[in-house]
């Protein structure tokens, strides 16, 4: 692959990832607000200004490490935004809220991303693709974040969510997890993968956790592109 063509990947997929994890990270900070813990806010991180959430490994280095290793996907996240749950109203009931703002406002990114395809069209023919581009990587990016953060897994989206729901004899022992939350998810992305693959087995449960749920959210949103 020339420079060139490098590039333009580049172009299509930098506006996608920044606005995906800076607009997921800053959705959790304005839900922590609306539901009385305004310690984001004190840090300065309820805000739409990308420069606040942006993280050197997790928004730049990692996802042009998977776009060099010619990744299936991209994938990437932001600083994390503080939330003292403690201080909510209702600790165990908001956070479900505070934790699902961040994959619901992936998926509203997707929605319109999805609807703005119709006015590809009309745009300058020299744009119609790079733009088409940046917003079909925006859509499958958005709903692959959100599928992914919302595995039942601490410190995932989805592992603050279930133990909002789960009764407390379930939920303390998940939320006992979140320490580990990180070496399990290396194991399951990364090791399991690659035993599977030296024993001859598919052991590769991310995927099929991820890939399936997605297909069907990206189905389900594609007659909002009339095109």
């Amino acid at each position: 692959m020339d420079i060139e063509s490098i590039l333009f990947q580049i172009s299509i997929w930098a506006l996608p990832v920044l606005l995906a994890v800076t607009l997921h990270e800053a959705a959790h900070g304005y839900a922590a607000r609306l539901f009385g813990d305004n310690t984001a806010e004190r840090m300065g991180r309820v805000t739409l200004n990308p420069v606040k959430h942006v993280d050197l490994v997790g928004t730049i280095l990692l996802p042009m490490m998977l776009f060099l290793l010619k990744s299936p996907f991209l994938f990437g996240y932001a600083k994390p935004v503080p939330v003292d749950f403690s201080r909510l109203r209702n600790p165990k009931r908001d956070m479900i809220f505070v934790a699902a703002a961040g994959p619901a406002m992936n998926i509203l990114i997707a929605v319109i991303s999805m609807l703005l395809m119709n006015v590809v069209v009309y745009m300058p023919e020299s744009v119609q693709e790079w733009f088409a581009l940046n917003l079909v990587n925006c859509v499958r990016l958005n709903v692959v974040l959100a599928v992914f953060n919302m595995l039942p897994l601490p410190p995932l989206d989805g592992g603050r969510v279930a133990v909002g729901l789960l009764p407390r004899a379930l939920a303390i022992p998940l939320a006992r997890i979140e320490p580990y939350g990180f070496m399990i998810l290396v194991g399951g992305l990364l090791v399991l993968p690659w035993v599977g693959t030296a024993i001859g087995l598919d052991l590769d449960i991310f995927r099929w956790l991820i890939v399936w749920p997605t297909a069907k959210i990206l189905e389900l949103l594609r007659p909002l592109a009339m095109i």
